[in-house]
């Protein structure tokens, strides 16, 4: 897989920003994805030192709605986040310094 297509996007919550100034990223990652790949993608393409990566499966929701015809079921897809923790040494990402 390319780079490009383990790292989907970054999540941009609460404790994601907190992060950020102790070099702790989040992002969305391709499911099939392991943290070998997620480790060797975040570092070609942000150019950092990866000390070490976290992952866990979010699990989709279930969504519900009333309509005229009924009530209509559906689930939001699961995901892999990955959290990022870089060296001390390393230059922190600069997509997220102007977000702190």
């Amino acid at each position: 897989m390319k780079a490009q297509e383990i790292i989907l996007e970054p999540i941009m919550t609460e404790k994601s920003y907190a992060g950020i100034p102790n070099k702790i990223y989040t992002f969305k990652v391709a499911l099939s994805a392991n943290k070998i790949e997620i480790k060797n993608a975040v570092e070609e393409l942000f150019e950092v030192q990866v000390a070490r990566v976290n992952t866990m499966t979010c699990k989709g929701k279930t969504k519900s709605r009333n309509t005229k015809s009924g009530r209509v079921v559906g689930k939001t897809s699961d995901y892999k986040k990955a959290i990022v923790f870089l060296k001390p040494e390393s230059k922190a990402i600069a997509f997220f310094e102007n977000l702190n």
